[in-house]
């Protein structure tokens, strides 16, 4: 009965698209023009992918500290490591070019050479002052001597802050409103005030200005991500668009092929602005993405169409049976895949979320796009020529297909025995894959914003913010010596940490304090004791609101205080280490009832997402292979024809992740998609194929050996040539600067290709094999949904064009 009510609802779809052309085109024009106007709503991400949920306590710890302290990523960092700055000319020009900045809106305050200022202590007042380094400018080289001298030598408060003393490297601090951080106001300022006014000073003085912090480093990177979706999809199209043509050898197919991935590209850009999600770095996958996934889409319909034209010769029969026969498997082949993204949906993953629902509507959206569109034009157009036929007739084509069939019926154990091995050694490069969770990791690795990272690194041991917050639980709780001395503590394990930059926080300050109480002198740089503690606490009240002290570093009731340091780039086991290293210090030196601390900062909660996705991916691939299992069984309603399915394209995942181990390619957010991208399309050989045996079976009187070996040559082919457009589909990722991205699209590709080849030698190796278990109408019972409809002979439902 439900095979007769599918039958009936192709006939019917075939009929409303092929009586309803005009009418269908306009729709399609409507919606196209629609989803062209929500593209105004689609906006670049200009904030860090958050891989963990808003309920995560690592989230909510974060936005504790920045309710207290705001945006800590607001930190923008030029810095000269030149022997030839430490000249009148240059010296003046440099302090002069970091000046230029405090005009600007968008900065908050600029901290460069010019701006430290000497703590000194004024006896008569009983108070401290601020006293310039340089007061206007340098005028001999007896002064900068003087200023290296007193800077070097004299002040280790400033020590690895706006200087390296041993290799004399100079930065200027721009900091940022923290308001405009995470708004494109940040991108203009950094754009159209800050790159233009570095290479102007690089000119002018031939000095090479490196530039960093994460508002800069954000900004640069999120623009690769921007320039990189135009690359891919114009590589997308020329890649798919040269094998299209040369399966076909026919322009107007291949052009037809292309308009209708583009519309789908369209439609794709339309439903992100509809959502009013950002583009991030997986989102700017999507659109290549489909137009890998609509080629094949294509191929199915257009050959078929081919196919049919050769065997009878009647155009509108053909495209009737286009629709019929095609569309089922199609929609089912379509529906598999969009099923294995939609996983992505159930994890609590805000990230995964949108790139799961945006990439499933627009899987289904290019199905319906090829659907209507491929018949429809083709009715337009004249009949095929015999060359554009030529194809079917391929004899390379006819010996890949003899070569599979002479493996399967000869080679089986050669087949088993090559599988086991590549299992067993797979499970032991898996052993090997590690997870990064890195920030910079997947950046351009040739890019300048990249080595300016790297510099920084080498020079003040990183760029990205780790925070300590000290909550001492109660009010001025942070200026009592005890907490003082215990922070101290704390930092000291941080100083000694490599990886680690050294921490700023109220301890340097008040160490900066008793070296002025003791007139200077840089040996004092220490915490004061108990009684030198109540003078410099009297000097402090003494003094005016220009010299605050505390204002950045300790919240205004004196509950909160922050211990900032900055991180080198490392990965996700030594980020671990030095986060239980520095618990393992809190938890020694902090009571947990007078205190509580806690660690955050951007690089930690990357870290934390990292670790996240990793859960969700075996959460979002196992989901995916039982909703695929549960769908193939409602389709074949068969229990052992579900493992028999599942063996050939679960190998492929073990054998990448293998190679992921073996390759060094860590588990990272770029890298995590591999396998339920892979696992939802190469399930789609596995469908086309048992849906073509199981009709070959009632065709055969449930002769299994003829039957596997006429669906491996009725599918071989469809199987080859899809398999080959995904594969170099997805090799067009490798032309990436992101490291992520290249490994996602070697990684799926070679994934699709293993599978292509366990589907065609594996999969029917294990049906002769099992023959015996499976060779009777109770073990492959009437399916559900008849997904390749039988060869009778159709009553034509469609008299006239």
């Amino acid at each position: 009965m439900f095979k007769l009510l599918t039958k009936n609802f192709w006939d019917v779809v075939a009929r409303l698209i092929l009586r309803n052309k005009i009418g269908i085109l306009v729709v399609i024009l409507i919606t196209t023009i629609f989803f062209s106007r929500q593209w105004d709503n689609m906006r670049f991400t200009y904030t860090e992918a958050n891989l963990l949920p808003d309920d995560h306590p690592v989230t909510v710890t974060y936005n504790e500290f920045f309710e207290i302290f705001g945006e800590e990523g607001n930190l923008v960092v030029l810095g000269v490591k030149d022997s030839s700055l430490f000249t009148v000319e240059k010296l003046n020009a440099w302090n002069n070019f970091s000046e230029q900045f405090k005009a600007f809106d968008e900065v908050e305050a600029v901290i460069s050479l010019k701006d430290l200022k000497k703590l000194k202590k004024d006896t008569e007042k009983e108070r401290f002052v601020l006293e310039s380094f340089i007061t206007d400018s340098v005028s001999s080289a007896a002064e900068i001597s003087k200023l290296k001298e007193d800077l070097f030598e004299k002040y280790p408060f400033y020590d690895n802050f706006l200087f390296n003393k041993e290799t004399q490297t100079i930065r200027t601090a721009i900091y940022l409103k923290k308001d405009i951080v995470n708004t494109a106001v940040r991108k203009d300022f950094v754009f159209n005030d800050l790159i233009p006014l570095i290479e102007e000073f690089e000119n002018t003085y031939n000095l090479d200005v490196r530039a960093s912090g994460m508002p800069y480093v954000r900004t640069l990177n999120a623009q690769n991500i921007v320039d990189e979706i135009g690359v891919f999809i114009g590589a997308a199209l020329l890649v798919t668009s040269l094998i299209f043509f040369f399966f076909f050898r026919s322009f107007r197919a291949t052009l037809i092929s292309m308009f209708v991935v583009c519309l789908g590209v369209m439609w794709t850009f339309g439903i992100i602005g509809l959502l009013e999600y950002e583009i991030t770095v997986l989102t700017a996958l999507i659109p290549p993405l489909i137009i890998v996934i609509g080629i094949p889409n294509c191929i199915f319909l257009i050959n078929k169409y081919q196919h049919e034209v050769k065997l009878h010769g009647n155009k509108v029969k053909s495209l009737q049976r286009v629709i019929t026969k095609i569309g089922n498997a199609t929609l089912m082949t379509n529906v598999t895949t969009a099923s294995g993204f939609a996983t992505f949906m159930l994890t609590e993953s805000t990230l995964l979320k949108e790139f799961g629902l945006v990439a499933s509507l627009s899987i289904l959206a290019i199905f319906i796009l090829c659907l209507l569109i491929i018949p429809i034009i083709y009715t337009f157009l004249p009949f095929p020529k015999d060359r554009h036929l030529e194809h079917l007739n391929k004899r390379w084509i006819g010996g890949f297909v003899n070569w599979m069939e002479r493996m399967v019926k000869q080679r089986r154990i050669t087949i088993y025995i090559a599988s086991i091995v590549l299992l067993v050694v797979s499970m032991i490069g898996m052993n090997q894959i590690r997870i990064s969770g890195s920030l910079i990791e997947d950046m351009s690795k040739t890019s300048s914003f990249f080595e300016d990272i790297r510099f920084f690194e080498e020079e003040f041991n990183g760029i990205m913010p780790l925070e300590i917050l000290v909550d001492t639980k109660r009010k001025k709780g942070v200026t009592k010596l005890s907490t003082l001395k215990r922070m101290d503590e704390l930092e000291e394990l941080i100083i000694e940490t490599p990886e680690l930059s050294k921490p700023i926080s109220v301890v340097g300050l008040v160490k900066y304090a008793k070296q002025a109480y003791t007139n200077g002198n840089p040996k004092y740089y220490q915490l004061p004791t108990s009684q030198e503690n109540l003078f410099i606490s009297s000097y402090i009240k003494n003094s005016t609101s220009e010299v605050d002290l505390l204002k950045d570093f300790v919240d205004s009731t004196g509950q909160y205080a922050r211990i900032t340091t900055f991180m080198k780039d490392v990965g996700t086991d030594k980020m671990e280490r030095i986060e239980e290293n520095i618990q393992t210090e809190i938890d020694k030196v902090f009571p947990e009832e007078k205190y509580d601390i806690t660690i955050t900062g951007k690089a930690l909660v990357f870290q934390k997402g990292t670790k996240y996705l990793v859960k969700n991916l075996a959460i979002s691939l196992t989901l995916a292979i039982f909703l695929i299992s549960l769908f193939m069984a409602y389709m074949f309603r068969s229990f052992r024809m579900i493992i028999i399915s599942l063996i050939p394209n679960l190998l492929p995942l073990v054998i990448t992740a293998g190679l992921m181990g073996f390759l060094g390619v860590p588990i990272k957010p770029s890298t995590i998609l591999v396998f339920s991208i892979a696992f939802g399309i190469s399930v789609d050989d596995t469908i086309h194929f048992l849906a073509k045996y199981r009709q070959e079976l009632q065709a055969n009187h449930w002769k299994i050996r003829v039957s596997v070996y006429a669906a491996l040559r009725e599918t071989g082919v469809s199987m080859f040539y899809t398999s080959i457009v995904l594969f170099f589909g997805f090799s067009v990722f490798t032309i990436s600067s992101f490291g992520g991205t290249v490994a996602l699209g070697a990684l799926v590709s070679a994934t699709l290709l293993f599978a292509m080849l366990s589907n065609l030698l594996l999969l029917p190796s294990l049906l002769l094999s099992l023959e015996r278990s499976i060779a009777n109408k109770q073990v492959l019972k009437e399916p559900s949904i008849n997904i390749i409809p039988d060869d009778d002979d159709d009553n034509d439902i469609i008299e006239n064009n």
